[in-house]
This record gives C-alpha cells, structure tokens and sequence, in this order.
C-alpha cells in the first residue's frame, strides 16, 4: 500500500489505485483505466474536483494570510 497526492509518483509506482475524497473511496482499479489515455492528474481532478487557487499558488509565502 502507498500513499501520496504526488500524480507522477503515483504513476510510476503503481498498477491499482484507489482514489479517495472526503474519507470515501471514489474509484478503484487499474491505472491505465482510470486515465483512459489521458494523465493521472487529469483523471484525479475529474473525480474529486480542484478548488478554484487561481492567485493563490505562492500564498504561503506571505506573513499575513486575509
């Protein structure tokens, strides 16, 4: 079992995924199925969603956070 929010890793390391979202399991099987020709990531995001960051990527940097 591995575990880990890194897509790249995930696809050279692994055949099965299971993908999670809110505690739940959300998908399972193959790797190749889930990304039906496509990339993990992409994949990934369809199933669970992003929050919408735009502007935010470098936040973290800042002292104050609004």
């Amino acid at each position: 079992m591995f575990s880990s929010q890194v897509m790249e890793l995930v696809e050279r390391l692994c055949d099965h995924v299971a993908v999670m979202a809110h505690g739940r399991v959300v998908w399972a099987g193959p790797l190749d199925t889930l990304r039906g020709g496509g990339t993990l990531e992409d994949a990934f995001v369809a199933l669970v969603g992003a929050p919408d960051r735009a502007g935010q990527e470098l936040r973290w940097l800042s002292s104050s956070h609004d």
